[in-house]
């Protein structure tokens, strides 16, 4: 007689998963916002149809945030980045968004965002 196969339970989760942008460090998550992935960047550069043109009207280093404005129908986006506050666009650069992929593209800088 053999005994029937008990597959091991879940671990429970007790804490929520951290990235280590938190805490000073560079990205350990690909999340909207976060660390721009490889294939997230491909996948935005192939689909050249879905890049919206905008202007960068402020930005809040502290924050992370950035306001752009549409040019195509001039409505407001604030988008938000963990990436240092060096690599934050100038108010007044031209830049480039792409809803689907989360990218707001600096000229050659492209950043993964939260809140297109």
């Amino acid at each position: 007689m053999t005994t029937p196969h008990r597959p091991p339970l879940p671990l429970e989760v007790r804490e929520r998963a951290a990235c280590m942008c938190a805490v000073g460090e560079q990205c350990s998550t690909f999340a909207p916002g976060h660390a721009l992935h490889l294939i997230q960047a491909r996948l935005a550069s192939s689909t050249p149809s879905e890049w919206v043109d905008a202007v960068v009207e402020s930005t809040e280093p502290e924050l992370g945030t950035v306001t752009v404005h549409r040019i195509d129908d001039g409505s407001r986006i604030e988008v938000w980045t963990a990436a240092e506050a060096a690599s934050l666009p100038a108010p007044g650069s031209p830049v480039a968004l792409h809803g689907r992929y989360h990218v707001l593209a600096d000229g050659a800088r492209w950043l993964n965002v939260a809140g297109i």
